[in-house]
């Protein structure tokens, strides 16, 4: 039997060495009231989102020093208002965060990290350069500015904040870094209402600036704390953000972090595209944020466990998810991750509110959060489809709602092959479509936008580009809705616009696996495939009826009839209420989840998942697509007079869309 001691885990011997040589420090220091006694904790060596297997899971909230493998950390400190504060609780899982996936699956979901040898190594230099930061922003009582973050990267929003500041072991640089506060911290987060508790989705009166206007508030207006939600050490929403200064056509702005889902650590993009870098910056915070809030619920409270036969045996009411589509009968047999819907089985549920029926309605909780799931409830792969948000509850509700209804109708037109008409961008009165059209045209393309409204009298556009010369990136879609039919147009050519710089590379880098697809669509797996796929030449071939359009007609004369409905109220809830109406008219319901986190809510943000069960849902997968099998993409064209009966199986195209 060996009697070895045991071999410490990671960075626990030089945590021990450090918090030593800093409590001879603060003893042997005049301390003042305001000063703290220095805790120091390890990170990188424990999974920090699992308590019961974090030896130092105990410490965590009240620790200021945390050591990693190639720095010290101290703080959080100089907090200017108590509704901001964040502990070192918040610290470790923003951390944690953004550690690379190898990193974060060995913490996660692996065996416990084994060390090869004695790191960090901490000479005296290096932890008097500790110590002298740590008196400096803790211990003296006077936070020092040295080192605090300057210029355009961080913004007034950053000020308030708590601050972390980080020493390079190597260098001994000093950086410091804004926190925002986690807001499910087993240590500081104050508990927030049940879900079962939670507040109707009450639609209230909201001035627009305009009749024609929909954002009552640009996206510059929020106070953005950029620093804290792009930092390398604790950055909410990733590390930072990369501009790409080679775009022809716009000036995007993205950034990326892994977050953990039922599937696995997914990378998680985020990205705006606008005409400056400054604006294409905000929007892809906004975006960013609203992916936070929606993949996983970050409130508090208990969300509703049971099954969809016992909420019913008790009077609740509850959207049945396959109401919403399910998969072919071969898909749950032959796809591990995913198991037919059982009503049967204890799954959970959120609270929305149903604008139909003015009442409270459950959602499983995998139809709103699109990154959790248990084995129970692996019944769909959902996604961001109808998360929207705004500067209010009406502002996102509008926004989801059209999304929603942008994909269903790309969706009825593509499967259902429908014959579009097709605009004359000409007649569109604003600069934006000429300019688009134009730059598109630099990259060899050119630019088609299509009337895609089938039943519902909602401006929805699909924009197609194609490429002259025929060659590698022929086919670029994306579609926009919008209540302005311009608005609208320049929302789909947009999204065309940021993708054809860059699609013909992106084929032939993958040309082989996209020709693979071509032969065989089962090896259409991940979201990027469809868009990709129809780059190949040969694809142009299914998507014959975009490049035949049965007319072209200006714009006006296409949309004379929806200007005669169309809302010129002054009032955003008008809007809401004329969507909401739309969709109830054609027999659905419209639920309200409020998914909105709490670090927007201080932005003044509101972000909400809307959910119509019955309306055609976006998929990415060829062995996933629900919309084929769901009666509305049946009935539908009967139902807008188009044909006097249902389309049949043989009449749908049975292609992967092409939606990106």
């Amino acid at each position: 039997m060996s009697t070895e001691p045991p071999t410490p885990a990671p960075l626990e011997e030089a945590t021990r060495h450090l918090q030593r040589a800093l409590t001879e420090r603060f003893e042997a220091h005049p301390r003042g009231a305001s000063s703290h006694p220095p805790v120091v904790v390890p990170l990188g060596a424990a999974d920090a989102f699992r308590a019961e297997g974090d030896p130092h899971g105990a410490s965590r909230g009240g620790a200021n020093v945390h050591l990693t493998a190639q720095a010290v950390l101290i703080g959080p400190w100089g907090a200017t208002d108590a509704a901001t504060a964040a502990c070192g609780g918040c610290l470790a899982r923003r951390w944690q965060r953004l550690r690379s996936r190898s990193e974060r699956d060995a913490l996660e979901v692996g065996t416990a990290p084994h060390p090869v040898g004695d790191w960090p190594v901490l000479p005296d230099y290096a932890v008097d350069a500790v110590w002298a930061l740590y008196e400096a922003v803790l211990h003296s009582g006077r936070p020092a500015a040295a080192g605090r973050p300057a210029g355009d990267w961080h913004t007034a929003a950053d000020l308030p904040l708590p601050q972390v500041s980080r020493v390079d072991l190597a260098t001994l640089r000093v950086t410091t870094l804004p926190l925002l506060a986690e807001p499910q911290c087993p240590h500081c987060s104050p508990p927030s209402p049940a879900a079962s508790e939670a507040a109707p989705a009450t639609l209230c009166s909201r001035p627009k600036p305009a009749p024609d206007r929909y954002r009552l508030r640009s996206a510059r207006s929020y106070p953005m704390p950029r620093g804290a939600l792009a930092n390398p050490v604790c950055g909410a929403l990733g590390e930072g953000t990369w501009l790409n200064v080679t775009s022809p056509t716009t000036a995007p702005v993205a950034g990326s972090v892994f977050v953990r889902t039922y599937a696995g650590l997914s990378d998680v993009t985020w990205s705006g595209q606008a005409n400056s870098f400054e604006a294409s910056r905000d929007l892809a915070f906004l975006e960013g944020l609203e992916r936070y809030a929606g993949i996983h619920r970050r409130r508090g409270g208990q969300v509703v466990e049971d099954s969809y036969d016992g909420l019913r045996a008790r009077g609740e009411h509850a959207v049945d998810p396959r109401e919403c589509g399910t998969y072919a009968p071969e898909t749950y047999r032959d796809d591990p991750m995913v198991a037919p819907f059982d009503p049967a089985r204890t799954i959970p549920w959120v609270r929305g509110h149903s604008l139909r029926d003015e009442r409270p309605v459950l959602v499983p909780t995998r139809l709103v959060h699109y990154g959790a799931g248990l084995a129970s409830d692996n019944f769909v792969f959902e996604s961001s489809n109808g998360c929207a948000t705004g500067s209010c509850l009406e502002e996102a509700v509008l926004f989801g709602l059209l999304e929603l209804i942008e994909r269903d109708a790309f969706l009825l037109a593509w499967y259902g092959r429908a014959r579009l008409t097709e605009i004359d961008l000409d007649s569109c009165r604003g600069e934006a479509v000429r300019a688009m059209t134009a730059r598109a045209a630099l990259q060899g393309y050119d630019v088609h936008a299509f009337d895609n409204r089938v039943d519902l009298a909602v401006p929805v556009v699909t924009g197609l580009a194609v490429r002259r010369d025929g060659g590698p990136g022929t086919l670029s879609f994306a579609a926009g809705a919008r209540l302005d039919p311009e608005d609208a147009v320049e929302a789909a050519l947009s999204e065309v616009l940021s993708y054809i710089p860059h699609l013909d590379r992106q084929v032939e880098e993958d040309r082989g696996e996209l020709e693979a697809m071509a032969r065989d669509f089962r090896q259409v797996r991940h979201l990027t495939h469809h868009a990709r796929l129809f780059g190949l030449p040969e694809m142009a071939a299914h998507a014959r009826e975009y490049l035949e359009p049965v007319a072209v007609r200006p714009l006006g004369d296409v949309y004379r009839d929806w200007q005669r409905i169309r809302p010129r109220s002054g009032d955003l809830r008008d809007d809401v209420l004329l969507c909401r109406d739309e969709l109830v008219r054609a027999g659905f319901d419209v639920i309200v989840v409020d998914q909105t986190s709490p670090e927007q809510e201080r932005m003044g943000l509101t972000t909400v998942s809307t959910v119509v069960p019955g309306l055609l849902p976006i998929d990415f997968g060829w062995s996933r697509q629900r919309a084929p099998r769901m009666p509305r993409m049946r009935s539908a064209f009967r139902r807008a007079g188009w044909r006097s009966t249902d389309l049949t199986d043989a009449e749908l195209r049975m292609v992967p869309h092409p939606f990106p």
